[in-house]
C-alpha cells in the first residue's frame, strides 16, 4: 500500500512540476543571457487569467494556451524593453509586474465574472494520458522536451555560445560582433513565453478555472529552481520534479489529515523544500557574471 501511494504521489507530481519546469527553463535561458525577471509570479497570474478567459469564451484549450503564450510574450517583451533598452533596474521592474498582476487580475475577474475570487469552471478537458488512474497532461511532456531542447541549444550550439557570452561578458561579446541587445531581448521574450504557457496550464489544465492568486509562489519557486540548477535546464527539470513532488506530497497529506492545523503545517512543505534546496546549493551556484547588469556601450 505504501509503495502504491508513493507511485501515485509521484505521478501527481508530474502535473505539479509542469508549471515550475516551464517557467524555470525559460528563466534559465533569460538569465544565461544576463536578464533576470523576478516578475514571473505576475506573468503566471496574468497568463492564467487570460488563458481561462479565452478558453471559457471559445471552448478551445488550444486558444487558451495561445492566449497565455501571447500574454507571456508581451510581458517578456515589456520586461526586455525596460531592462535592456531603457537600462532599468530589473528587480524593481519585476516587483512592479508582480504587484500590478495581483491587482489587475482581481479587477478583471470582477469585470468578467462578477466576483473577485475565481472564474467559472473551464468546462473543457485538455488532452492527457491516464497512468495508474491519474491523468498526466500533455503539457508535462512538452516541459520535458523544452528542457532538453534548451539544454542542447545552450550547451551544444553556436547560438547557445552567443547567449552564454552575452550573459558572462557582454563587452567582449560585442567586440566579437554579437548584438548584445538583440540576444538579451530574445532571451527575455522566450522566458516570458514559457512562463505564459505555464500560467495558462495552471488555469486551463491543472486547476480547471482561474482562482485569485493561484500562482501561489510558483514563480518564486521557479526562480529558486534556476539557482538550484546552476543555470542548467536539465537540472532545472530535476529541481522542478523535487519541488513538484513535495507539493504533491503536501496535497496528499492535507487530504488525509484529520486536523486543520496539521493541514496548514503540511502545506508549508514545498516552501521548506525550496529553502532547503537553496541553502544547500547557494555556495556552489555560479551565476552568469553579468546577470542583472544593464549593458551600456562605451
Amino acid at each position: 500500500m505504501l509503495v502504491h501511494d508513493a507511485l501515485i504521489t509521484m505521478i501527481i507530481s508530474f502535473s505539479a512540476m509542469t508549471p515550475i519546469a516551464l517557467t524555470a527553463v525559460g528563466e534559465v535561458i533569460a538569465e544565461r543571457a544576463g536578464v533576470v525577471n523576478i516578475g514571473l509570479e505576475g506573468i503566471l497570474l496574468i497568463s492564467a487569467w487570460l488563458g481561462a478567459y479565452a478558453t471559457i469564451s471559445t471552448h478551445s484549450v488550444l486558444l487558451g494556451y495561445a492566449a497565455g503564450l501571447l500574454a507571456g510574450l508581451i510581458l517578456g517583451l515589456l520586461h526586455g524593453i525596460i531592462s535592456v533598452h531603457l537600462k532599468g533596474d530589473q528587480i524593481i521592474a519585476g516587483v512592479g509586474l508582480n504587484m500590478a498582476a495581483a491587482g489587475l487580475t482581481a479587477v478583471l475577474t470582477r469585470a468578467a465574472w462578477g466576483n473577485y475570487g475565481q472564474s467559472p469552471p473551464i468546462g473543457v478537458r485538455p488532452p492527457g494520458i491516464i497512468v495508474m488512474g491519474e491523468r498526466v497532461s500533455i503539457a508535462f511532456f512538452l516541459a520535458i522536451i523544452v528542457g532538453v531542447l534548451a539544454w542542447y541549444i545552450l550547451d551544444k550550439t553556436r547560438l547557445g555560445l552567443r547567449i552564454r557570452a552575452v550573459g558572462d561578458d557582454p563587452r567582449s561579446a560585442e567586440a566579437l560582433g554579437i548584438n548584445v541587445y538583440r540576444i538579451r531581448m530574445a532571451a527575455a521574450i522566450v522566458g516570458g513565453m514559457l512562463a505564459g504557457v505555464a500560467g495558462a496550464y495552471l488555469s486551463v489544465d491543472y486547476i480547471g478555472s482561474f482562482v485569485k492568486l493561484m500562482s501561489a509562489g510558483k514563480g518564486f519557486i521557479a526562480l529558486a529552481d534556476v539557482a538550484f540548477s546552476g543555470w542548467n535546464p536539465l537540472y532545472a527539470l530535476l529541481g522542478a520534479f523535487i519541488f513538484g513532488y513535495s507539493d504533491a506530497l503536501a496535497r496528499y497529506y492535507t487530504i488525509t489529515s484529520n486536523t486543520t492545523a496539521a493541514a496548514y503545517l503540511i502545506n508549508t512543505i514545498p516552501y521548506l523544500v525550496t529553502l532547503a534546496a537553496i541553502t544547500i546549493t547557494a555556495r556552489k551556484a555560479v551565476a552568469p557574471r553579468a546577470l542583472g547588469r544593464p549593458y551600456i556601450k562605451e
